[in-house]
């Protein structure tokens, strides 16, 4: 306690400079902790985005993962009602899950001839069950607020219709029907002495397949899809587009669209048996996916099932690469606040030291030992970086609440539309602790060297010293 004492009453002797010393590390600490909790509530956020529209963890037919984006109606599921049913009846699984629903993925060719574009259009579809959808749309385990609307395009009453994305409705010449702000209508192309244009072999056969070459004028915009079967054939559906899902990435979004599951494996399979290329479970919780990871391979195991499992994280490398950039930034910043510190600290301990030399010189007379020299310089280094974290950790609590009451927003990579900006507030404990431990142990450290220069000063060089 003796020393407590000794230690304030030094400190204060040259409130200046402590002053400072102080401030460097109350400003590392704010720098750590505020920017610590925005890459924080950026994962939460990204990771929230993906669990919501993909789910946490998502059953494959072995191979799929490396090789079924070129040709998904290779790998589908067979029986998968049968298998959906052995998993949510799974006690086990039935506590961890929350959602359990298949999809359908599927690559073909989009034309919109009932409107009147001679043009057509690759696109990467994913046939969902919209009920199951929405229901995994409000999954928000963080307590964020809601990054995106909710999607209620689909609906199971509506097996007919579906959306796209902005790009593909744009070149598909869907922006005035649907009344999409900002989307220009696509250049007239007349055809040339090559050939017409690819879209009229697809328009004569989705007019002979579907019997229909034009739409009510009250209806909703209708597109042709094409798509060849799981035994090679060509097929045929017509798809009423409801209105525009938006993606962060143009490549998806000048190649997206969304079904209802019944018309994907209509579309896919034909009168063939109606498969799946996916079965999504979402966890009620991200902390659950080790051990329903576990426990979906004991029952693909028990039960002789073809399977793989791969989490969200692995279905986004996106996902991945952000929080390895994000983390690798707050690394750099730390250090450089570290440094910072160690040298401020440093410096003020030194000139503590040289202006107490015949101070040192007369306690040591009185018999204090080297050690109790040392001793007592550590614990002002000590002091110094408790008091600066402890200020850093207040002033950051007093950021983050300014920010996220300021109502500011920004678009982060991959998202399409604007989300608010905010921090985690209070800081995740461990970021919270880490942060203040790590100060004081720098601020510590850093006093060490003038500590033990102080404890090694001869007694009689000490007492002369002017």
């Amino acid at each position: 306690m003796m020393l407590l004492k000794i230690a304030a009453r030094n400190i204060l002797r040259n409130r200046r400079r402590s002053f400072m010393t102080g401030s460097a590390i109350a400003v590392g600490a704010t720098a750590m902790l505020v920017f610590g909790g925005f890459i924080s509530y950026v994962f939460a956020g990204l990771e929230t985005g993906l669990v919501q529209r993909t789910g946490h963890l998502t059953l494959f037919r072995s191979g799929y993962y490396l090789f079924g984006a070129g040709n998904p109606a290779a790998y589908g599921i067979p029986d998968y009602q049968n298998v959906m049913t052995l998993i949510g009846q799974d006690p086990a699984m039935r506590a961890l899950i929350r959602v359990l629903t298949p999809t359908q993925s599927l690559v073909g060719i989009a034309g919109n001839f009932a409107g009147g574009v001679d043009a057509a259009k690759t696109f990467f579809g994913v046939g969902v069950v919209p009920s199951n959808q929405q229901l995994m749309r409000i999954w928000n385990e963080y307590g964020l607020v809601q990054i995106e609307p909710i999607d209620s395009l689909l609906s199971d009453d509506q097996p007919q219709r579906g959306s796209v994305g902005g790009g593909l409705a744009r070149m598909l010449g869907l922006c005035a029907p649907l009344q999409i702000a900002g989307c220009p209508a696509p250049p007239i192309i007349t055809t040339t002495e090559a050939g017409a244009p690819l879209g009229n072999d697809l328009a004569d056969l989705a007019r002979g397949e579907l019997g229909t070459d034009s739409a009510p004028a009250d209806a909703l915009p209708r597109l042709d899809l094409l798509a060849a079967t799981a035994g090679g054939a060509p097929n045929v559906v017509s798809l009423e587009v409801a209105g525009v899902a938006r993606q962060g990435v143009k490549e998806l979004d000048d190649n997206y669209l969304a079904m209802p599951l019944g018309l994907a494996q209509q579309l896919v399979y034909g009168r063939g048996e109606h498969k799946v290329t996916g079965i999504v479970l979402q966890l009620n919780r991200t902390a659950d996916m080790p051990a329903a990871r576990a426990r979906l391979a004991t029952l693909m195991s028990e039960n002789h099932l073809d399977l793989e499992v791969h989490g969200f994280a692995e279905l986004n490398p996106f996902y991945g690469q952000v929080v390895g950039l994000f983390g690798t930034i707050f690394v750099f910043i730390t250090v450089i606040m570290g440094v910072i510190v160690l040298f401020a600290v440093v410096n003020t301990m030194t000139m503590n030291v040289l202006e107490r030399t015949n101070e040192i010189g007369t306690i040591r007379a009185m018999g204090v030992r080297r050690s109790g020299i040392r001793r007592q310089f550590l614990v002002e280094g000590w002091m110094l970086g408790a008091i600066g974290a402890t200020a850093g950790v207040i002033l950051a609590l007093g950021v983050a609440a300014i920010v996220n009451r300021a109502g500011l927003t920004w678009t982060p990579p991959g998202n399409a539309s604007a989300v608010p900006f905010r921090l985690t507030s209070p800081p995740l404990p461990g970021l919270l602790l880490g942060t203040w431990f790590g100060l004081v142990v720098v601020a510590t450290i850093a006093s060490l060297l003038p500590a033990n220069r102080a404890a090694r000063l001869p007694v009689v060089d000490a007492l002369r010293h002017v």
